[in-house]
Parts: C-alpha cells; sequence; structure tokens
C-alpha cells in the first residue's frame, strides 16, 4: 500500500503501519525499526506533501528519480514491459491470477509483484493448515524462485534511488524497511530451517 498514492489518514486511522510493524515485530525485527519510523515520519507530513513526493520519485512528470518497475532494472535499456515483465506476467497466469482491467499499473510494478509474494506466503500457509505438505513446499518453492529471481536483483538499486532522490524520511524509512524485509527475507529462505512459518 505504501508504493501507491499515500493516503495519510487511511494509513493512521486504519492502522496500517502500526500492524506493519507488529507483524515485522514478529518475523523481521530488523525491518520493524523502519516501519515504525514510517509511521512518526508520516505524521510531519501533509497530503499534498507526501503526494508530490510521491509523483516526483515514481510517476513524473519528468524523468523518474526511483522508477517502481522491475523491468527497469532487469533488462536492457531501463524499459519497461521487457522480457522479464512477460515472465512475471507468465507466472501470474500460472497461479490463475489475472489482471484488473480497472488497475492502471504496469505487471511488475514493486507494490504487484510483494502482493504476488504475500499471496505465494498465504497459499503456502493454507496448505499447511490442510496437512498438504507437497503443495506447501511447491509455494516455498515458488517464493524462493520469485525472490531470487526477481525482488532480490532489483528492490536494492530502486531502494538506494529512492533514499539517493529524496529528503521525505517516510519515503526514505520506507525505502529502508522493504530493503532490510528483502534481504532478511532471502537469507531466511537461503539457510535451511531458518525463516519457518
Amino acid at each position: 500500500a505504501c508504493f501507491y498514492l499515500p493516503e495519510k489518514d487511511l494509513f493512521l486511522k486504519e492502522g496500517l503501519l502500526s500492524n506493519l510493524t507488529a507483524t515485522l515485530k514478529q518475523i523481521f525485527p530488523d525491518a520493524s525499526v523502519f516501519s515504525a519510523a514510517m509511521e512518526d515520519n508520516i505524521k510531519q507530513y501533509s497530503d499534498e506533501d507526501l503526494a508530490a513526493e510521491y509523483a516526483k520519485l515514481f510517476v513524473g512528470p519528468s524523468e523518474l528519480i526511483a522508477p517502481p518497475y522491475g523491468s527497469v532494472y532487469l533488462d536492457e535499456g531501463r524499459r519497461v514491459m521487457g522480457d522479464s515483465t512477460m515472465e512475471v506476467i507468465k507466472l501470474y497466469e500460472e497461479e490463475g491470477l489475472g489482471r484488473d482491467e480497472s488497475f492502471k499499473e504496469l505487471p511488475d510494478h514493486v507494490a504487484v509483484e510483494l502482493e504476488f509474494m504475500s499471496f505465494l506466503i498465504y497459499k503456502e500457509i493454507e496448505a499447511m493448515e490442510r496437512a498438504d505438505s507437497q503443495a506447501a513446499t511447491q509455494f516455498r518453492g515458488k517464493q524462493e524462485m520469485f525472490l531470487d529471481r526477481f525482488l532480490s536483483k532489483w528492490i536494492p538499486p530502486f531502494c538506494q534511488k529512492i533514499k539517493e532522490g529524496t529528503d521525505n524520511d517516510f519515503y526514505k524509512s520506507l525505502a529502508d524497511c522493504v530493503f532490510t524485509f528483502v534481504a532478511k527475507t532471502h537469507l531466511a529462505i537461503d539457510i535451511p530451517g531458518a525463516g519457518k512459518k
């Protein structure tokens, strides 16, 4: 949600950031420090300030400071809708997911890819609750592949561009939070027995 146009009241009144921090404290405390900072930092900005910074970083109208699309970082020529985007679309389709016509972002937008990872984690948990260890293992493998092939490769330079391109403490904390989460998730998946749900 933090990579869409921010709605300060929604984030605070609905407890989005406090819920994020509580969850991260349980699974990756290093990342929770930054989500807690996001909650503190968002209070110092108006919705107009946040919208202007969001546009500057992720939308334009001039060159994007931190393009939120995986293909810009993964494919030659810093272009959108590259080969990696086609791979991502195929992975979504393999899971029975399709694009909602009202959704205007590209399939490899950071929020979409993080949501897909969340979907895969949910499916693994669902399989574990059914005691279907084979399906749980398959969904765990899909998470590992998606993290290795996509997120762990492009999230670090994306977060670095955010930090270099803004003085806004909310977005700096968001970059630190996502970078830390992806890095810790990658380590947890790579270490046998670590990061078990």
